[in-house]
């Protein structure tokens, strides 16, 4: 009888909860930035915060402070789980390669080799390749990433911070999280720079105050140095959104000069990546599959009986429950 079993899949995913739960191969560095971000939360709530607490103990202000600063981080994770545990939009690669198409033909243009149609895009035609690896024929704007081992919708980078594809469906996450990540830096700096200010005040000179108060000193120079990455980088995807533009895109068309297609003016552009609801994915990673019964292969078999005639049998192997039962049948 036949069996349900869970859908193998064929990239280098890892998965949670029974599929509920999909992240990059390199989980590894999502812990790494994860740390980045929690412990110097930890050291300013616990130094720079509670001193504020005393700084202003007339309108709460430093509660405020100290709430802000948890509820902001607690978002910022919450973007990050976002980015790196949902369906990037991963294209279902096919078992078998369409020979029909490649060998027969197609509704489109298709190019000599095969291996290329082309489809119509605000007027433009944009080549659509073949992927050996998926056996599909990639959508506009999709390429394999070498990392996930996966054909990914509207590919923009692998990012090795998150340890996941950015694509079509979490790049919106993805531009939240380092732009959240870049005012956070600006927060922590400003709430150091403040606490030195009033350590100053108490002690006379910006020395002591920095010999009194070293974790303001060591959370200013943090928040700058990472301010400058991941400010560039909302700047840089800023940029991109502003001419509806990849990473992949923006660095290929850049060696190649081709025009942008995709370019709907820039209110048209960020209303596309921030207006409009996220794509359904393609793939039910906790779908269940029809184990299929082997198929019987017969095939002949030449023998030598004892009067030393050479005759053939047809042998029919049937396979059920990985046990080979052999059915010999003589030919007539």
């Amino acid at each position: 009888m036949a069996s349900r079993v869970y859908q193998v899949w064929e990239g280098r995913n890892i998965f949670f909860i029974k599929g509920r739960l999909m992240f990059g191969p390199d989980t590894r560095s999502l812990v790494i930035t994860l740390l980045l971000i929690v412990v110097p939360i930890v050291i300013f709530c616990t130094t720079v915060a509670r001193n504020l607490l005393h700084e202003f103990p007339t309108y709460n202000a430093g509660y405020a402070i100290l709430v802000v600063t948890i509820m902001f981080t607690i978002y910022v994770l919450v973007l990050l789980f976002l980015t790196s545990a949902c369906d990037p939009g991963i294209v279902p690669r096919n078992s078998h390669p369409p020979d029909e198409e490649i060998f027969y033909g197609s509704p489109g243009p298709v190019d000599a080799s095969g291996l290329r149609k082309e489809v119509l895009v605000n007027g433009f035609l944009v080549k659509m390749r073949y992927c050996d690896t998926c056996k599909i024929y990639r959508p506009p704007r999709c390429s394999h990433c070498s990392e996930c081992d996966n054909c990914v919708e509207r590919f923009d980078h692998h990012c090795p911070w998150v340890g996941q594809c950015i694509g079509l469906r979490n790049y919106r996450y993805f531009f939240l999280l380092v732009s959240s990540s870049a005012l956070l830096c600006i927060f922590l700096f400003a709430m150091s720079a403040l606490n030195i200010k009033f350590v100053m005040n108490d002690h006379g000179t910006l020395w002591k105050a920095m010999k009194e108060s070293p974790a303001s000193v060591i959370l200013m120079v943090y928040s700058f140095i990472f301010f400058w990455f991941v400010g560039g980088l909302t700047c840089f995807h800023l940029y991109l959104i502003g001419r509806n533009q990849t990473t992949y895109e923006n660095c290929r068309d850049s060696a190649l000069n081709r025009r942008n297609v995709y370019d709907r003016g820039c209110f048209g552009n960020f209303r596309e990546v921030f207006c409009t609801k996220t794509k359904s994915s393609r793939n039910n990673f906790r779908a269940y599959i029809q184990e299929e019964m082997p198929m019987r292969v017969a095939r002949e078999v030449k023998i030598d009986d004892s009067e030393g005639d050479s005759r053939t049998k047809v042998q029919d192997n049937l396979e059920i429950d990985n046990n080979l039962l052999k059915i010999d049948i003589p030919s007539l």
